[in-house]
């Protein structure tokens, strides 16, 4: 009778499958730069524990992976995944093949952190999350949008909410130093700041003071507190924005060279489009908004500071955002007049039966801002120095993406189609980059900007966080004029050992992470001088 139950128990274990997932016949790029190579990836409890080879043994699920690719899971480094609690399946980044994303970006997050990142966990989400803390939300709370330097004490009160945010698992601070009311920091304070997240290990990303006429001041801004706050620096959405600074990546691009030759850790993210998408108001000068919309309502009731701002906007129409042309300004959200979404600004002076002149946009552009605002697409960026700042080792793919549902608004074609753009269009058609580059720039060199340990590469032990794409056929499909489209090629998404995209079709599996940063100081800022230059 022993005997029989020992013979049983045997038999048992022999039919229990080995493995929770194994995907077969892939060519495995671990992340790491290095060339793929062909073989299986055995996954079990939510890792990675065999890669590599032919794995033999008996597996829950296998994919049969002949002609893909094998990829790390993507981590998008900067997200505005302000809407996950709307859309917490996270779909338009999960069909991309984004697995971890970075929210709180431009100076704008939760406050406070730790309470937002508990309710996460209740709701469940479909990606991997980690959050920096927005220096112009601390501002903010503390200040409102006054334009003034801060008093000792109103420092410290800043000061101890980025402690607090750093303490709850915030992966760095982040600034919005052209919007309100980080436009009214001086350098020092943002460096004062940041001083409290470095000494967490935090890491510092900014949209810049500037990006347009000021590139090479704000670029210059962001160096400086690299130095200062002896921290990483990342230099988002790095662009040259408007006519007048297209060509200006080659000098950006100098200076961080040698801002890395000094020895401090300055990098880049970018998203691979020729336009780029925020809030009406960034081409209205700052202190014409400082106050609030009631504010600014009364100053354009007076006759002189009316013409002051509308002579503000006409400089930015002309030098910056606007690119000279009306018709390179294209709502992608406008309540007051939701007929000409989609449209451009142009569209709309002309719908008003107005000549489509500059002096004419800047007052409608004014009269919009009072009616709730708006925001735009604006088509102001060369496509050469896209090109030019991907090819930087030191440049990482992100989207600037905002998490959206189809058929919502009419976003930035970013939202659903930034990572597939670059395997697809500049790394396979344009030959821009490599393909085993474009990964390492969309996973490992992100996960070691963040200071993940256990993401970003195929390696046993690691989480296992997987896209398995179709190098042939991987391309997006988003548009500027019909944006509401998921990309092709992304056949299968792993996150933490569970699938979310199969065979190209969504699963809500909600098998997304909440990422708190560990508790320890400088490991960016060691780790990074492993990274070949």
């Amino acid at each position: 009778m022993r005997l029989g139950a020992i013979l049983i128990f045997l038999i048992f274990i022999s039919c229990r499958p080995t493995y929770d997932l194994l995907v077969k016949n892939g060519q495995i790029y671990d992340g790491l730069g290095r060339p793929a190579v062909r073989g299986d990836v055995a996954i079990k409890n939510h890792h990675f524990v065999k890669v590599g080879g032919v794995i033999k043994g008996k597996s829950k699920q296998v994919i049969d992976a002949s002609g893909m690719a094998l990829a790390p899971g993507f981590i998008d480094l900067h997200a505005h995944i302000e809407p996950i609690s709307l859309y917490p399946d996270a779909k338009s980044h999960v069909m991309q093949g984004v697995t971890t994303a970075l929210g709180g970006p431009d100076g704008g997050s939760p406050l406070p952190i730790g309470a937002y990142l508990d309710s996460l966990l209740v709701t469940g989400i479909g990606l991997n999350v980690g959050y920096l803390i927005g220096h112009n939300t601390v501002r903010n709370h503390v200040m409102g949008l006054v334009n003034r330097q801060p008093t000792d004490q109103e420092m410290e009160k800043m000061q101890r909410l980025i402690s607090v945010g750093m303490q709850d698992g915030a992966f760095g601070i982040s600034t919005g130093l052209k919007y309100l009311p980080g436009a009214f920091a001086s350098t020092e304070e943002v460096i004062g700041l940041s001083k409290i997240a470095a000494a967490e290990g935090g890491i510092y990303t900014s949209h810049l003071r500037e990006e347009g006429l000021g590139l090479l001041d704000g670029v210059a801004e962001a160096i400086l507190i690299a130095r200062e706050a002896d921290m990483t620096v990342v230099l988002t959405h790095h662009k040259a924005i408007g006519q007048p600074m297209w060509g200006s990546s080659v000098k950006t691009l100098a200076m961080v060279d040698e801002a890395r030759k000094e020895g401090l850790d300055v990098r880049m993210d970018q998203y691979p489009y020729t336009a780029s998408h925020t809030g009406i108001s960034i081409v209205i000068p700052a202190w014409a908004l400082e106050g609030g919309i009631q504010a600014f309502s009364d100053r354009c009731q007076d006759k002189l500071l009316r013409d002051s701002i509308r002579s503000g906007i006409i400089y930015n129409l002309i030098n910056d955002r606007g690119g000279n042309d009306l018709r390179r300004m294209q709502f992608s959200k406008i309540d007051w007049k939701p007929d000409f979404l989609g449209k451009t600004l142009h569209d709309v002076v002309i719908g008003e039966g107005k000549e489509p002149t500059i002096e004419n946009g800047a007052e409608m552009i004014i009269e919009i801002q009072l009616h709730r605002g708006a925001n735009c697409i604006y088509h102001v960026i060369d496509s050469a120095d896209v090109a030019n700042i991907m090819q930087h080792p030191m440049t990482m793919i992100a989207s600037d993406g905002r998490l959206t549902q189809m058929n919502e608004g009419h976003p930035h074609p970013r939202a659903y189609g930034t990572f597939p753009r670059v395997l697809g269009h500049y790394a396979r058609d344009l030959k821009i980059i490599t393909l085993t580059e474009a990964i390492r720039k969309m996973t490992s060199l992100p996960a070691e900007t963040l200071g993940l340990t256990d993401r970003g590469i195929i390696a046993e032990k690691m989480w296992a966080d997987l896209v398995i794409f179709d190098p042939v056929k991987v391309i997006d499909r988003s548009t500027f004029t019909d944006p509401h489209q998921f990309p092709d090629g992304i056949e299968y998404v792993i996150i933490n050992g569970v699938i979310s995209v199969d065979q190209g079709d969504f699963r809500d599996s909600r098998s997304g992470q909440v990422l708190r940063k560990a508790k320890q100081t400088n490991r960016t800022k060691n780790a990074s001088k492993s990274v070949k230059k």
